[in-house]
């Protein structure tokens, strides 16, 4: 009979893994946009023109929950692929990240916008509640997915080697990055943003769901929804006022719980949850 440290052991995600990862991971994306952007005719006759909507454009940003998934399923069979997909179930945290997610960041985009002077100058974006309804629906199915990766899998094997605080910061520039060519194409939401603004706005919100993450002892959960928020498409146009707030809160974060955030104590480390034994003891949340 297999023990249960063989089991985990067997199970356990390699540190090597974010290398195939990462391939994945920009590998399907930056195909998929690299081809439209460098031979967009014959793309777009075959295809049609690119936009969010776009199949392809989903494809694209799935791509680090698919890279997730395919070694998820490789080292921990079907199995641990059910146990890792239990992560998005985990919802207890503290009362302070709920109201951060839920007022926080709708208070940082008022705000951004407010010192940007459009705050009442710009209407509503949408003209009816089923256009509204349906914005809401594909922003939920798009955007959040991508924490299956980003946060299901690359950000737990960084924290075996790095402090949160590092673990954040590199997975911030590695987040930016990978957006980089949604900037370059017509169609895209990124096309009419700045990149610049966009990419340091990353690496803050790296940092503080970095800390939430740890703080929900690996969910899933909470990143998506904290995704979610940051791509509300009620809120109004705050750029880069509402960059240079999350870059505010993330100093405020790191150094509110520098304890935490500059040692790996705490820090979750597991992809795959462990097995629960029938005594109910289920073992560190870092087994694998």
């Amino acid at each position: 009979m297999t023990s249960p440290s063989a089991i985990i052991e067997k199970n356990r995600i390699p540190f090597v893994s974010l290398a195939p990862f990462l391939f994945i991971s920009f590998g399907l994306a930056w195909g998929i946009l690299g081809l439209f952007i460098f031979l967009p005719a014959p793309m777009t006759a075959i295809f049609g023109q690119l936009t969010g909507q776009h199949p392809l454009f989903y494809l694209a940003v799935y791509a680090p929950a698919i890279a997730a998934f395919i070694l998820v399923a490789y080292h921990g069979g079907m199995g641990g692929l059910r146990r890792y997909l239990s992560r998005l179930l985990l919802w207890r945290c503290s009362p302070f990240w709920y109201a951060f997610l839920i007022i926080g960041i709708p208070l940082v985009f008022i705000g951004g916008s407010a010192l940007k002077g459009n705050l009442f100058t710009e209407p509503f974006p949408f003209a009816s509640i089923p256009a509204f309804v349906a914005a809401m629906f594909f922003m939920a199915v798009k955007g959040p997915v991508e924490e299956l990766g980003w946060r299901g899998l690359a950000l737990p094997l960084l924290q075996r080697k790095l402090a949160p605080i590092w673990a954040g910061l590199i997975l911030g520039i590695i987040w930016g990055l990978w957006h980089l060519p949604a900037f370059l194409l017509s169609g895209t939401p990124q096309s009419a943003w700045s990149f610049t603004p966009f990419f340091l706005g990353a690496v803050a919100i790296s940092v503080i769901v970095t800390r939430l993450f740890n703080a929900a002892r690996g969910s899933i959960l909470l990143p998506a929804l904290f995704h979610f928020q940051l791509i509300n498409p009620i809120w109004p146009d705050a750029q880069p006022y509402d960059t240079y707030l999350l870059i505010a809160i993330a100093a405020l974060v790191a150094w509110l719980n520098r304890k935490t955030m500059f040692t790996k104590a705490g820090a979750v480390t597991g992809v795959i949850p462990p097995i629960r034994s029938r005594s109910g003891n289920g073992g560190s949340a870092n087994a694998s």
